[in-house]
């Protein structure tokens, strides 16, 4: 029996992104920082020309979009929490068919099938 010095590393998430900040990965982080500097950069500008300081508006939108991703990182770590891979967005994909946002996908029934034939007697 080997020992656990010499056991081979196991690749548990072969097919899969790897978390890299608090539970989210790369493409998940690009997205919330993408919708974090599109929500902030124009507060940042709007509350800098209101001052009068235009740099300090562009500080408030770095230290808003930092916030942002730190509070929305810890949200989803929540959310996917003990939960398979992609569960949050197909989560989403219902809320959305739910309210007839989007075109509906999934079947979702609960009760004896039919295969629509009727029986011949």
């Amino acid at each position: 029996m080997p020992s656990e010095t010499t056991r081979p590393l196991l690749a548990t998430r072969l097919n899969a992104e790897p978390p890299i900040f608090r539970g989210c990965t790369s493409s998940e982080l690009l997205g919330i920082v993408g919708v974090a500097i599109c929500v902030w950069l124009p507060i940042g500008f709007l509350a800098g020309a209101a001052v009068g300081a235009t740099t300090m508006g562009l500080g408030f939108s770095v230290l808003g979009a930092l916030g942002t991703v730190l509070g929305a990182s810890s949200l989803l770590e929540r959310v996917k929490r003990g939960r398979p891979e992609g569960y949050y967005q197909q989560r989403g994909v219902l809320w959305l068919e739910d309210r007839g946002l989007v075109r509906r996908r999934h079947i979702r029934y609960s009760g004896p099938w039919d295969l629509g034939r009727r029986r011949e007697r």
